[in-house]
């Protein structure tokens, strides 16, 4: 069969998507609503084992290791159990893939235990950062033909696949996520790079805000590893548990990691955003919300909630309505009103409540009166995390899209320069 006449989408050959973000790697079939599996983007390196195993292939769990090399985990059941002097490290950068031996690792068990299927079957679509580089462009061209054969690829800006997912070729894209918020503004499909704008104020910023405030008010953080049994105690009452027997040298990235979940929890459950700027007579007239902690101590939240929150937009430079008008004033007049009449907003951090309603207060403050400001936000938890995910299903899956992959006869004829040429 060959490159040229190879159909890659359609019905008869499912197309791999690939979506990689600070929080998780979203992985699935194309033509499917949604992935079929979220891998957290961190991996569990176990400490070196002595040379004294015969046999190289003795697999209790999915870290494929030889002799005397270090073992990975992968995957929450594996990287949340508690382990002696495992670390626990990102393979992420600044939205762009920087450790690609651990990024190899995660892609290894993908198609192993995800997919379970061999890679060299099925078309690749990955999405990338806006503002990716060449550098790591070719590379991941490079890994996947050359390590995992497949058979075609194509890389596609994350931003661009979230405004696919919501039906437009031109859009805003405001993308709140685990380490950053950015405003990206597509136009007919293509992103208009020098008017990209972001923050590191994200889903991680939010968890360290919790915990400092939870910290200071003494509310003792015991994950739920740490906890073998508690009792149920009256609202603000101390916790009474029973700590867990651990695994001793449980390293400091593990236990950091492991709070975080917690926070993340926590944030999701409890934090909201005010739809007019922080008031704290506004804020204490709203009911509070109850929240349990995992040792069994709970108490209700009020004000503080939402003053949490309010750090996302309050920042004269940083906040979300800031970084989308100022994107939109750096695109051309004449795209302009396009912009503002599709602003899609994606991203896991995006579901604490409140969210998309005061970014619409803030744009329509910002935006010339003569616009019609028009906020796309799915109401789904799926469709707002995974919406780039989404947009790369749909795309991968069009006829007309077929064409456009790098075939592996391409690949082989001009190797990795490819991507340059085929993806915008």
């Amino acid at each position: 069969m060959s490159g040229g006449t190879m159909l890659y989408g359609g019905d008869e050959i499912g197309a791999l998507v690939f979506d990689p973000g600070h929080h998780s790697l979203r992985v699935g079939y194309a033509q499917e609503d949604s992935p079929k599996a979220e891998i957290p983007s961190v991996v569990g390196i176990g400490a070196k084992a002595p040379d004294t195993n015969l046999d190289p292939e003795t697999k209790t769990d999915n870290s494929v290791t030889p002799n005397n090399a270090r073992k990975y985990y992968v995957d929450t059941n594996y990287v949340n159990v508690p382990r002696s002097q495992m670390e626990v490290q990102t393979y992420m950068k600044d939205g762009m893939i920087d450790n690609w031996e651990l990024f190899e690792k995660v892609i290894d068990y993908a198609y192993a235990n995800v997919i379970q299927s061999e890679p060299e079957y099925h078309p690749v679509l990955f999405s990338e950062a806006s503002w990716n580089v060449r550098n790591n462009r070719e590379k991941l061209t490079e890994l996947m033909f050359e390590k995992y054969n497949v058979p075609a690829f194509f890389l596609v800006k994350n931003a661009v696949l979230a405004a696919f997912s919501s039906g437009r070729a031109t859009a805003l894209v405001v993308d709140s996520g685990a380490t950053h918020t950015s405003a990206v503004p597509v136009h007919e499909g293509y992103v208009l790079s020098q008017a990209v704008v972001k923050s590191p104020l994200g889903g991680d910023f939010l968890s360290r805000q919790c915990r400092q405030h939870l910290e200071k008010h003494g509310i003792d953080l015991s994950p739920v590893y740490k906890i073998a049994s508690k009792d149920v105690v009256k609202e603000r009452d101390n916790a009474r548990f029973t700590l867990r027997k651990l695994p001793e040298n449980l390293t400091q990235s593990w236990q950091n990691y492991m709070t975080q979940l917690m926070m993340q929890d926590f944030q999701m459950n409890v934090l909201q955003v005010l739809e007019n700027p922080y008031d704290e007579r506004v804020a204490a007239q709203i009911p509070m919300v109850h929240y349990e902690f995992p040792n069994g101590y709970h108490q209700d939240f009020g004000s503080e909630r939402f003053k949490i929150a309010e750090s996302l937009f309050d920042n004269a430079m940083l906040g979300a309505g800031q970084l989308a008008s100022t994107s939109v004033g750096m695109c051309d007049a004449d795209v302009r009103l396009s912009l503002f009449g599709s602003v899609v907003v994606t991203g896991g951090n995006t579901l604490l409540q409140g969210f998309p309603e005061r970014l619409n207060r803030d744009l329509q403050l910002r935006a010339p009166s003569n616009t019609r400001l028009k906020m796309i936000s799915a109401n789904g938890s799926v469709e707002r995390r995974f919406g780039a995910w989404i947009g790369g299903s749909i795309l991968a899956s069009i006829g007309t899209f077929q064409q456009m992959w790098i075939s592996s006869q391409e690949y082989e004829e001009a190797g990795k320069s490819q991507v340059e040429r085929k993806c915008p």
